[in-house]
């Protein structure tokens, strides 16, 4: 008795194949020294095999086949396999149901544009016109032209003439603070002859009688322009707003060169550690005043988009330093913090700009804190209505911002616009605001966990801190729906549930005795 067999198609035949195009590499055969040098042309006649094979299992291909499968364009630049547009309609769908968006939250902020790079740095001249010269070769260096004093520092001829002289001219001194800005190969030099003499003049001098140079609040400005910081009075839109004549004004560099974000790094961190030597020998060097203009400054520089990947030690020990040589404290608190929470308008900028303060000190601390509450209560636009009296603390203060976070409050705040009405860009502009809720969400909640961990949880707060965890998760927590297509999501999610694990473990850590915690307690 035989076995029935399954019937097979009479019209079946395998599907075009595409990579037959191709023409394979026919493996190496040995061959001479002489054959290797020579190379055989290539056959006409194979493209023409190739292609009529082709035809061939296209001709035996079914009626239904023919129908179903689009027309392949020959050429291996457009192969059918990775290219959405030659797929089937169903399996378009499937790919599009499936797919992963490529917009992430990022864990760098994009920064801001401050420097404008420079072809050539700008013209440092030594006022010279009070000096008088002690010897033949400082006459000589005093009437010389800009490039040959440049050659005096160079070769070292300015340490034999001011290292260990009685009293070196504070001219000089500023001249060299301003080739600070110069290329590395001359600004590395000017810091150490800068640095050298500085620090000759503090032994050469008694105590009671010690004059140390710093350069004012105006002199570092100056400096900063001379890197290329754009003035913001000028360009309040911004430097790329303008027009290219303004642009090679100011910059004077092409928009093709290369950026320059080492060379900038360099010279910054020389401005930083002779400020940060200014401030341990004469801590009352600046007002409080001067104090807050130069700690904007220095966090607007900070900001730069060259410099988000680089470190910035250098710039948080001259931030903790001012910061503690401030005099009216906490009277300054307010002042300084709002001035700062207006240096970016990405709150991820902002968000970097709290993290230039160390929480190694208590003053550190104290502004990372309210520094905060302030970028917090300004993204969500409740600045004017945020009380700083004593009578309310900052984590009762941060309870009534954190209901504001919600991602659904977020999206109408963020959606004021009206959405396009055809269904594509609709769906696009949807993902979009989805991406940008989520992405302020996740900001806005690690500004919410500085504020809670710069705090000194005590038995007391208890119940502010409890009221903080179920806020976290009936306003955030459960209103983040997690997909496949939206991995920021997940990522805010994954936050979210961090956040209050850490909260779950203060609040252990402070319970009251003989008060059971429940984190399930309707409050």
């Amino acid at each position: 008795m035989q076995m029935p067999r399954d019937s097979f198609p009479t019209d079946w035949s395998p599907p075009p194949v595409e990579f037959l195009n191709k023409p394979k590499k026919a493996p190496p055969a040995k061959k001479g020294p002489l054959e290797d040098l020579e190379k055989d042309p290539p056959d006409p006649n194979q493209k023409v095999e190739l292609a009529s094979l082709e035809e061939l299992f296209w001709n035996m291909a079914g009626p239904s086949q023919q129908a179903g499968t689009p027309e392949i364009p020959s050429g291996g630049s457009q192969c059918y396999i990775n290219n959405l547009d030659y797929l089937l309609q169903e399996k378009r769908m499937l790919v599009e149901k499936f797919s992963v968006s490529l917009q992430v939250i990022s864990p760098v902020h994009p920064g801001e544009t401050v420097f404008l790079p420079r072809r050539h740095p700008l013209p440092c001249f030594l006022d010279s016109s009070r000096l008088k010269p002690h010897s033949p070769l400082e006459e000589l260096f005093l009437r010389s032209s800009l490039p040959e004093q440049l050659s005096f520092l160079h070769n070292g001829l300015l340490s034999n003439l001011y290292l260990h002289a009685a009293d070196c001219p504070q001219p000089l001194l500023q001249w060299l603070f301003q080739l600070l800005t110069w290329p590395p190969e001359t600004s590395s030099r000017a810091f150490g002859l800068l640095w050298d003499l500085s620090i000759d003049g503090l032994f050469r001098q008694p105590d009671e009688d010690m004059h140390f140079w710093c350069p004012s609040l105006q002199e570092v400005k100056k400096v900063f322009s001379s890197l290329g910081a754009y003035n913001p009075a000028l360009y309040p839109q911004g430097p790329f707003q303008h027009s290219s004549r303004v642009l090679e004004s100011e910059a004077s560099l092409d928009s093709q060169d290369p950026p320059q974000e080492v060379a900038l790094d360099i010279k910054l961190n020389y401005i930083y550690r002779f400020l940060i030597l200014c401030l341990l020998v004469r801590p009352a060097s600046y007002t409080d005043a001067s104090i807050l203009d130069l700690m904007e400054l220095l966090c607007r520089a900070g900001l730069d988009v060259g410099l988000c990947l680089l470190p910035k030690s250098d710039l948080q020990q001259l931030l903790l330093l001012l910061l503690e040589r401030i005099q009216e404290w906490p009277g300054k608190l307010q002042p300084l913090c709002c001035a700062l929470s207006w240096v970016s308008d990405h709150h991820h900028n902002l968000l970097a700009l709290v993290q230039f303060f160390l929480d190694v000190t208590p003053r550190g601390r104290q502004l990372r804190s309210q520094l905060s509450l302030v970028i917090i209560a300004r993204m969500l636009g409740q600045q004017e209505s945020l009380p700083f009296s004593a009578e309310k603390t900052q984590l009762a203060l941060l309870s009534q911002q954190l209901s504001l976070m919600r991602p659904s409050s977020l999206r109408q705040c963020l959606g004021i616009e009206t959405l396009p009405s055809s269904l594509g860009q609709y769906s696009k502009a949807s993902a979009e605001l989805d991406y940008k809720v989520c992405y302020l969400c996740h900001s806005l909640l690690t500004l919410a966990g500085v504020v809670v961990s710069s705090q000194d949880i005590t038995p007391n707060q208890w119940g502010e801190l409890q009221l903080l965890c179920m806020q976290l998760d009936r306003h955030i927590s459960t209103h983040i729906r997690e997909s496949p297509q939206a991995m920021h999501r997940t990522k805010l999610k994954d936050l979210a549930t961090q956040t209050y694990i850490r909260w779950q473990d203060l609040l252990a850590h402070c319970q009251p005795q003989g008060q059971y915690f429940s984190p399930w307690k309707d409050i």
